[in-house]
């Protein structure tokens, strides 16, 4: 820690770092023209960083240069069980690793404070329409996660500084905002700006409270976890200025739906957004809260607001403690991080949204950026053939664009009390009105925190919406990751039968085909009492805003008789909604837990028949599948795939439900496991059997190399070379592990956009892929493939894979000196004997990627470290 900018905080006890000094020794001035990302990312470096390499990277920020990387270092990591759970599981065999090179396991250990928060494993076999769904589903969730559940125990006694709200709690990002953020932290007499990464791509959420969270891959949460800064250079930092005030009527969904088309326009894939203007002021951090958790979805890193009296009043609300939110408000001010302070803030770009130009809106059918203005369904060709659809339903079928699936679920919108009344709301007055949901419908609420039953209780509005079938179903991530769960049999078979254009509607953030539900061919986001309105109308081939959702003594009635004014809204948030209930909620879950007496193994004594759990493979010295191959040689690779673009980690690495047709469905069969618990994907990342049999297991993926009678097959496929045959991906990726053939990849633009999946990046390692070729890649998945040992590389613009008529049939070298950003010669050998040699470059961004790279991954350098230090204090 550098003591020389160290000074006490006006009017309390405790001390911070004076950054501005330490900036204005650099540039009189310079401080107040910085932006806020600038003005965090300086004071970690002013108490953290290395005193000889502090005035070089200063300079960087003050300079706005990108010539140098420096080193980040996150207060604390936060993880959902999915890859948190993985994370674990890998420093748990790590551990066994540095044991059997004579180490001591015990001291591998979380450095910094690790939250886990399980909320990833539930999924609503039961709907909201069953008044005991909450019980039972909770009570699957338990019998078949028990082997997960087991080592997350296991890992709370045996890890330091690893703390785990078990199930049944709410989602992590929530949680994250309303109670676990600080906003300024306070150690060992020091204050400073709380910052974390987290195990999830919408870890931004709480960028909302002015808190600096960005999503990272489970690889490089480890290196975080385990003391090693994350190194970076000074991000691309892009000024938003929102303008105008939202029109009556119009939630924070229309609004985050409107901005995510609108920011993907502008392009600002990678960026660190920061939102301010009068248009930003006017919202809650509820409503920032939908802005930020949306931030993968436009392509961002970060989505910041600034600390003002909003974020005072909303940690008052949550019920924070007195003294911490008043260190908050006096350090902010102090330190320039007060949204007053900002107004000097100077941007290299900057961009303006209205917020009076936003109107009712949906996104899909299969992106959240692809916006749906409800008063242009018909126009879009969505709400066409509602007459068929409804005479289809007098015929007792289902009708065409069923709505199979309405969820209220999801942090994006659970987190904002305004969007869950408005669902209320809409559902008291259908219910007074006659209206109910369906029959085919399967609707489910499934808040992010257990708060929201209780202003929702308070307000009476709770029982209204479980008598239109949106009870509780669970506090946890359930449809939005694909947890939708089971459908009625009888509608499925009528879904399979009929080849049905079948849908969901869902308030959350994602809906990629194939991601919410093995038989919902596309889904459509909507804010919460949109939803609500389509499990009324049950088709998607609805006009929303004029079809009569229905007749009730001869009255038609339409959505405009439903929809709450805001005045309803906010009166009920303001009357309902109370601290006492978060105190009420939080200070049992987050109050002190005593650790068993009994000693826990450093060691986890692996189960093994375990289907979730299972000691990792990369330290095997006889390996697993192609790390037998290892080491890499960049030579004579074949594709497994040729890919297009937008490829993403739902085609790499599905999380939804695993089907018994699958291989991993197989797998588990074999393992004796019964059909209805073979969980989902997501949960079974814990053991490298199951998972490596989803890699490319989306029955949506298109490999170009797939061609069966002359087209390109959809589905989880591959062909293999030289033979030229076309086989399911699994038993290709089989056939070239026994002939220890080195892979290669093939993409198009955007390749690992979505949710950030060590799986998809490690599935792809043990299939045998040493390097993946793509027009760009996504943020996170780049910096996974590294954690994993796989090369990244980019063509040059203009060089695709189509402008090389590439075709699967070639085998290809990578070569040259691998140095950061470096240009190398892939080398393709074509079927006819040519070559042709094709300048790429090299997507080891930095030094640290290069030495992760080198050492086969983030794991085996760790373990390089911990061995080299150990022998220097022997």
């Amino acid at each position: 820690m550098n003591r020389a900018h160290r000074k006490q905080l006006p009017g309390t006890q405790v001390d911070y770092f004076d950054t501005r000094e330490a900036i204005e020794a650099i540039r009189p001035g310079a401080y107040d023209g910085l932006p806020y990302v600038s003005r965090v990312l300086a004071e970690q470096l002013v108490r953290r960083c290395d005193p000889a390499l502090l005035t070089d990277a200063l300079t960087q920020i003050v300079e706005r240069k990108r010539d140098l990387d420096f080193p980040w270092y996150p207060a604390r990591v936060v993880c959902h069980d999915i890859l948190g759970q993985t994370a674990l599981v890998d420093l748990a065999g790590l551990r066994d690793a540095i044991a059997d090179q004579g180490g001591d396991p015990a001291k591998v250990n979380p450095v910094v404070p690790t939250q886990l928060i399980v909320d990833h494993s539930l999924a609503v076999e039961h709907g909201g329409f069953d008044p005991n769904a909450f019980e039972k589903n909770r009570a699957i969730e338990d019998r078949r996660n028990e082997d997960r559940f087991h080592f997350i125990e296991w890992t709370k006694e045996a890890f330091q500084n690893v703390d785990v709200i078990p199930a049944g709690n709410g989602i992590m990002h929530q949680i994250n905002l309303e109670k676990m953020s600080p906003v300024i932290q306070l150690r060992d007499g020091v204050a400073f700006p709380d910052t974390c990464v987290g195990t999830d791509s919408h870890t931004p959420h709480v960028d909302a409270l002015g808190v600096i969270a960005i999503g990272v891959g489970g690889l490089e949460a480890e290196t975080v976890m385990l003391g090693r800064a994350s190194m970076m250079r000074l991000p691309d930092i892009v000024g938003v200025r929102l303008t105008g005030k939202r029109q009556p009527g119009i939630t924070a969904t229309d609004i985050v739906l409107a901005i995510t088309e609108f920011l993907r326009k502008e392009r600002v894939v990678g960026a660190w957004l920061e939102f301010f203007g009068e248009g930003a002021d006017s919202l809650t951090i509820g409503d920032r809260a939908t802005i930020s958790n949306m931030c993968p979805e436009y392509g961002a890193t970060a989505s910041m607001f600034y600390i003002d009296q909003q974020t005072i009043d909303y940690l008052l609300l949550t019920g924070r403690e007195t003294d911490q939110v008043k260190l908050v408000e006096t350090y902010a001010k102090h330190t320039g991080l007060w949204a007053d302070a900002l107004k000097t803030a100077e941007y290299e770009r900057v961009l303006e949204f209205d917020l009076s130009t936003v109107v009712r809106n949906l996104a899909g059918p299969s992106n959240p950026h692809r916006r749906l203005p409800t008063s242009a369904l018909e126009e879009t060709g969505i709400a066409v053939d509602l007459d068929k659809a409804q005479a289809q339903e007098r015929e007792g079928l289902l009708p065409d664009g069923a709505v199979i699936i309405a969820a209220i679920t999801s942090c994006t919108n659970t987190s904002n009390p305004r969007n869950v009344v408005a669902a209320g709301l809409v559902a008291k007055k259908a219910n007074a009105l006659g209206l109910v949901r369906k029959p085919w419908v399967k609707s489910s609420f499934a808040p992010g925190s257990i708060v929201a039953r209780l202003y929702l209780e308070e307000a009476g509005l709770l029982p209204e919406l479980e008598k239109l079938g949106f009870g509780i179903v669970a506090f946890a991530c359930t449809t939005c990751n694909g947890m939708s769960g089971a459908l009625d049999p009888k509608i499925q078979q009528e879904i399979i039968d009929r080849d049905l254009y079948a849908t969901a509607v869902l308030s959350g953030n994602r809906n990629f085909d194939g991601r919410i539900h093995p038989y919902a061919k596309q889904a459509f986001l909507a804010s919460p009492p949109l939803v609500v309105a389509y499990a009324i109308a049950g088709t998607i081939r609805f006009d929303i805003e004029r079809d009569v959702l229905g007749v009730v003594d001869g009255k038609e009635i339409r959505l405009k008789d439903l929809w709450p004014t805001d005045e309803e809204i906010d009166a009920i948030v303001a009357a309902h909604v109370k601290p006492e209930q978060f105190r009420k909620v939080y200070e049992p879950m987050f109050g002190a837990r005593a650790r068993s007496a009994d000693k826990i193994s450093p060691l986890y004594d692996w189960r093994p028949m375990s289907t979730y759990i299972r000691r990792p493979p990369y330290w095997d010295t006889q390996g697993v599948g192609a790390l037998a191959a290892h080491p890499r040689t960049l030579k004579d690779m074949r594709p497994l795939a040729i890919l297009p673009d937008n490829i993403t980690t739902d085609h790499l690495s599905p999380s939804n439900a695993i089907l018994a047709s699958s291989a991993a469905g197989e797998y588990l069969t074999k393992m004796g496991v019964p059909e209805e618990d073979f969980n989902s994907y997501a949960t079974h990342r814990g053991d490298h059997l199951t998972a490596m049999r989803a890699t490319f297991a989306n029955p949506q993926l298109v490999n170009e190399m797939a061609v069966v009678d002359g087209q390109v097959k959809r589905g989880s496929l591959a062909r293999v070379e030289p033979d030229g045959t076309v086989m399911r991906m699994w038993e290709a990726m089989e056939t070239y592990a026994q002939r220890k053939q080195p892979l290669i990849i093939i993409a198009g633009a955007d390749y690992g956009q979505g949710s950030s999946r060590d799986w998809a990046a490690k599935g792809v390692r043990l299939a045998g892929v040493e390097a993946i070729v793509a027009e760009g890649f996504e943020r996170i998945h780049r910096t996974n493939l590294i954690g994993m040992g796989v090369l990244p590389c980019e063509f040059k613009p203009g060089t695709t894979r189509l402008t090389l008529g590439l075709d699967g049939t070639e085998t290809y070298d990578v070569i040259g000196d691998r140095r950061p950003r470096a240009d190398l010669t892939l080398i393709i050998r074509r079927k006819d004997g040519t070559t042709e040699e094709v300048p790429v470059t090299c997507r080891l961004d930095t030094a640290e990627e290069s030495l992760i790279y080198e050492a086969g991954g983030v794991l085996q350098r760790f373990a390089q470290d911990f061995l080299a230090s150990e022998a220097a204090a022997a």
